[in-house]
């Protein structure tokens, strides 16, 4: 997917002056050897220790000296004139800070990409899986968006971190990922600061970009989870916290037991898919 990934970008920033960056976390399957040997324009970084999402993508924030930053997953296909029209898009509406592409399934259809920022009563209903028991109840879909098809300009709270455009004087301004989060929700917590700061977050269906959705984290799906759980935490404990620790600890709690819950129903559901070949992850 790697390879996919910079072969598609190369052939779209062929007209833009540009540098690419690919950090590597101390990856098993050859991807850093890949890169140096078949992409000599990219500029690899190859940490040995995974260090996460956020700190790999600040490694590169670091070194980067464009106007405008791209962060782009290594699981992404990016479409022609997909790049030009996000550069567009920031040029013409000077006070968005982060603009983000249509995301495109493998089987072509469109894939949910936004989010409203987390809110407790949102985030309980995720987590219990209310969208998905009571999918006609309108209080259950807002979080994902879900009566939102995807397909109109408009501005939002938090795009997914798969392909995100931001100005360069957005990250002087705000600041890098916070690398207190080890994968999943720094993208939440960063747009959540970029709007603190004023700055405008937005969708474009004009730009399109096929992301084939979770090949990366299936393959560490039990520590995602756990990844995930610990991250809204953070987030909450950032952003939302009264300051008592009695709360604190009713939240991390309440959080930990439900990915536990979800892992088990998680492993209990791949082995059912082994033995009857019928399955989905939880």
């Amino acid at each position: 997917m790697l390879r996919r990934c910079l072969e598609t970008l190369k052939n779209e920033l062929a007209e833009t002056d540009h540098e690419v960056f690919v950090v590597d976390n101390l990856s098993a399957d050859g991807s850093a050897s890949m890169v140096a040997a078949e992409h000599r324009w990219v500029k690899l970084i190859a940490n040995q220790e995974n260090r996460g999402f956020a700190a790999a993508n600040n490694q590169a924030f670091a070194q980067a000296t464009g106007q405008h930053v791209l962060l782009l997953n290594p699981d992404t296909e990016v479409l022609p004139g997909s790049i030009s029209k996000l550069l567009q898009f920031l040029d013409e509406h000077p006070q968005a800070g982060v603009v983000a592409p249509q995301l495109i399934n493998t089987d072509g259809t469109v894939q949910r990409s936004c989010r409203q920022f987390p809110t407790f009563l949102g985030m309980l209903y995720e987590l219990l899986g209310m969208s998905r028991l009571f999918p006609d109840e309108k209080k259950f879909r807002e979080y994902k968006m879900l009566d939102w098809n995807h397909d109109d300009q408009r501005q939002v709270d938090q795009p997914e971190g798969a392909c995100l455009m931001v100005r360069r004087q957005v990250v002087d301004e705000v600041g890098t990922l916070d690398e207190g989060f080890f994968m999943l929700f720094e993208e939440v917590d960063w747009c959540y600061r970029i709007k603190q700061q004023g700055w405008e977050i937005w969708f474009t269906p004009q730009a399109r970009v096929l992301h084939h959705y979770g090949k990366s984290i299936n393959q560490v799906k039990v520590r995602m989870i756990i990844s995930s759980h610990r991250g809204l935490f953070r987030f909450w404990h950032k952003h939302y916290r009264q300051g008592r620790w009695y709360l604190d600890s009713l939240a991390y709690g309440g959080l930990m037991s439900l990915a536990y819950l979800r892992i088990a129903a998680y492993l209990a559901n791949r082995a059912l898919s082994r033995k009857t070949g019928v399955g989905e992850a939880v």
